[in-house]
C-alpha cells in the first residue's frame, strides 16, 4: 500500500498519536506568556541538550548534505557542517542570553538600543523562521514522496506535518516544544544513521564507494570547485554572525534553570547534531554508487529513495520507524520556531506598541493565533522554493542580516539603534541586489572567473559583501549619531554581568531580582566605551574543550575519507 506495509503504518501512527498526546498535555502548566513563550525556565541539562539538538537538527539537513554530497562529493558536508566552527562559541553565547532574564531576543534590542529596533526583529527575525519552516517541509516532503513511490504527493506531505506540530505546539507552546523535542531528538538521531550500515553493505563498504568512485575529488573536503576554503571560512563566520538573531536561540539558552543548563544544553546539544551530519554525508555518498545518473529534483529524493529500497526487506516496520524519525525530526524543529516567532510578534510588536496592559491570557492566546497564521506563511515559502539547498541558501542570507547590530551592541557602548536600522537595511539592499538576474549577469562579464560558479556571483562572495557592508555600517553610522542615553546602557551591562541565582524569579527583562547586587565591570579591555568581560576559568575551559572536539571531527573525517583506498 503507498510503498509502506501494515507495520509500517502501525509505528507510525503509534508515534504520532503518542507524541501529540504528550504534547498537548504540557499545555496544563502554561499559565502566563512565560510559561508559553519561554518554558518557564525549567527544564534541566537532558531535556536543554535535546531540545536545542532537536530544535538545530531536522530532516531536511540530511536531505540538503546527502544531496550536495551526491552532487558534489565529501565537501558536501560543509552545507550543515559549516556550524561546527561555531559551536565553541555557544559554550560561551548560552549563559549571556540567559542573564538578560527577557523571554525574546526582540527585548535585548529594545533594552539595548530602543529606536523601534525591537520592532523591525519583530518583523526580521519572524521571517527568517517562516523561511527555515517552509525549507525543512520541503525537504521532508520530499522524502516521504521518495519513500512512498511518488505515490504520496510532497505537497499533501507537507500539509500532514503542519497540522501536526500546530496541533501541540499551539497548546503547549515552549513546554511542548521541549518536552517532545526529548523524544524526538532520539529518533531524529535513529534518523541519521539508520541507513548507514544497509547501504554501507549495498555498496560493499568503503573499499567499494573507493572502486566505483573514480574522481579522487570527491572524496576531497575542500572541493576546487563551488564548496571552496573561501566558501567554507565565509559560511562559517555567516553561521556566526546569524546564530544569535534566530529568534529560537533564546528559549535554546534560556529555557533551562541554569546558565550550566543552557551551556551544557546549546553546546552538547550541536555537537550531537555535527556528529550526525558525519551519517548524512556517508548516506549520500553511498547513494553515488546506488543510483548513477540523477539529476534536478531527483537528487533532493535520493535520501528517502535509498529508505525504501533497502529497509523493507531487512524488517517489517522499518519504514515506520524511518518516516516517524522524519516527523519527529520536523516537528522537533517547527514547533520552536513557531513559537519563538510568535513570541517576537506578541511580545515585542503587538504588546509593546498596539495593545497594552491587557491580562496575560490575552497576550497567550495571540500568540496562539499567531503561530498558526506564521506557519500558513511557511506553507507558501515551502510551495514555491525550487529545491532544498537554494532554500538552505535563503535563510543563511536572511539570518544574518541583523547580526552586526547584535554583536557590535553586546560588546560596544557608542552602538546606536540608527546603526541597527542603517545596517539592517543596507544588509538586506545587497542580499536582494546581488541575487538578481540583471546583477548575475554584470558580474559574469565583469568580475573575475574565481568569483563566479554556475553562472551567478558565488554565495561566498556574496556573504563576505553583506557582511561587511553590514558591519561597516553599524560603526560608521554610530560614530555619527547620537547615543544611547546612559542610564539605559548601565541597566543592560549590569544585568549580563550578574550571574543567575538558584530558583531566581521571573523577572522584567534586563531585570536583577531585589536585594541582588550588579557583578563587578571585570573588562579584558580597560576602555570606557568597549565591554568584553574578562573570560572565567568555567567559561575557557569549555571553550577549549569544544575545540578540541572540533579538531578531532575534522581529523576523523579526514581519516573516514581514506578507508578503503
Amino acid at each position: 500500500m503507498l510503498g509502506i506495509g501494515g507495520w509500517d503504518w502501525i509505528t507510525l501512527g503509534i508515534y504520532l498519536v503518542g507524541v501529540t498526546a504528550i504534547g498537548v498535555w504540557t499545555a496544563r502548566k502554561v499559565k502566563d506568556t512565560a510559561d508559553f513563550f519561554i518554558g518557564g525556565r525549567r527544564f534541566g541539562k537532558a531535556f536543554m541538550l535535546f531540545f536545542a539538538f532537536g530544535a538545530g537538527t531536522n530532516g531536511n539537513q540530511a536531505v540538503g548534505v546527502a544531496s550536495k554530497t551526491y552532487s558534489n562529493g565529501m565537501s558536501g558536508i560543509w552545507y550543515q557542517l559549516l556550524w561546527l566552527f561555531s559551536t565553541p562559541f555557544y559554550w560561551l553565547i548560552a549563559p549571556v542570553f540567559r542573564r538578560m532574564r527577557a523571554i525574546t531576543t526582540g527585548d535585548f534590542f529594545q533594552y539595548r538600543y530602543g529606536g523601534y529596533t525591537d520592532a523591525l526583529y519583530a518583523v526580521v527575525g519572524p521571517l527568517q523562521l517562516v523561511v527555515n519552516i517552509g525549507v525543512m517541509l520541503k525537504g521532508s516532503g520530499a522524502v516521504i514522496e521518495a519513500i512512498s513511490g511518488h505515490a504520496i504527493n510532497q505537497n499533501i506531505a507537507i500539509l500532514v506535518m503542519t497540522v501536526l506540530f500546530v496541533v501541540y505546539g499551539v497548546a503547549g507552546g515552549l513546554s511542548a516544544a521541549i518536552v517532545t523535542d526529548f523524544i524526538q531528538g532520539i529518533l531524529t538521531v535513529l534518523l541519521s544513521f539508520m541507513l548507514i550500515p544497509f547501504a554501507l553493505q549495498a555498496v560493499h563498504g568503503f573499499a567499494g564507494l573507493h572502486d566505483k568512485i573514480s574522481d579522487p575529488a570527491m572524496f576531497s573536503l575542500v572541493a576546487p570547485g563551488e564548496i571552496n576554503l573561501f566558501h567554507i571560512v565565509m559560511m562559517s563566520v555567516n553561521a556566526l554572525v546569524g546564530i544569535v538573531v534566530q529568534p529560537h536561540i533564546m528559549g535554546v539558552c534560556a529555557g533551562g534553570r541554569t546558565e550550566m543548563d543552557g551551556r551544557v544544553g546549546f553546546g552538547a546539544g550541536n555537537l550531537l547534531k555535527r556528529i550526525c551530519t558525519v551519517a548524512w554525508m556517508l548516506t549520500g555518498l553511498c547513494a553515488v554508487v546506488m543510483y548513477s545518473n540523477l539529476k534536478g529534483g531527483e537528487v533532493d529524493l535520493v535520501y528517502g529513495k535509498m529508505a525504501r529500497d533497502l529497509l523493507p526487506g531487512i524488517l517489517p516496520g522499518l519504514v515506520g520507524i524511518f518516516l516517524a524519525s522524519l516527523l519527529a525530526s520536523v516537528m522537533s524543529s517547527c514547533d520552536a520556531f513557531m513559537v519563538s516567532s510568535s513570541g517576537l510578534f506578541t511580545q515585542n510588536l503587538y504588546r509593546r506598541y498596539i495593545v497594552r496592559h491587557k491580562e496575560d491570557k490575552h497576550y497567550v492566546l495571540v500568540g496562539r493565533i499567531t503561530s498558526v497564521l506564521l506557519v500558513a506563511g511557511s506553507l507558501v515559502f515551502a510551495y514555491t522554493i525550487e529545491d532544498v539547498p537554494t532554500g538552505l541558501e535563503i535563510f543563511w542570507k536572511v539570518a544574518a542580516m541583523m547580526g552586526a547590530g547584535f554583536w557590535v551592541g553586546l560588546y560596544w557602548r557608542r552602538a546606536t539603534p540608527h546603526a541597527v536600522w542603517a545596517s539592517t537595511l543596507v544588509a538586506f539592499a545587497l542580499i536582494v541586489t546581488t541575487s538578481t538576474g540583471s546583477f548575475n549577469n554584470w558580474a559574469v562579464e565583469h568580475l573575475p572567473d574565481y568569483m563566479i560558479w554556475d553562472g551567478k556571483f558565488r554565495v561566498s562572495f556574496q556573504m563576505f559583501v553583506y557582511l561587511t557592508a553590514a558591519f561597516g555600517t553599524c560603526i560608521g553610522v554610530s560614530l555619527i549619531t547620537p547615543r544611547v542615553p546612559n542610564e539605559q546602557l548601565e541597566r543592560f551591562y549590569a544585568c549580563l554581568r550578574t550571574p543567575v541565582g538558584s530558583d531566581e524569579p521571573h523577572l522584567e527583562p534586563f531585570s536583577l531580582p531585589e536585594g541582588v547586587e550588579p557583578g563587578p565591570a571585570r573588562k579584558l579591555i580597560d576602555h570606557p566605551d568597549l565591554e568584553i568581560p574578562v573570560p572565567t576559568l568555567i567559561g575557557m575551559g569549555g571553550f577549549i574543550f569544544f575545540w578540541g572536539c572540533v579538531a578531532g571531527m575534522i581529523g576523523s573525517i579526514y581519516w573516514m575519507s581514506t578507508w578503503g583506498s
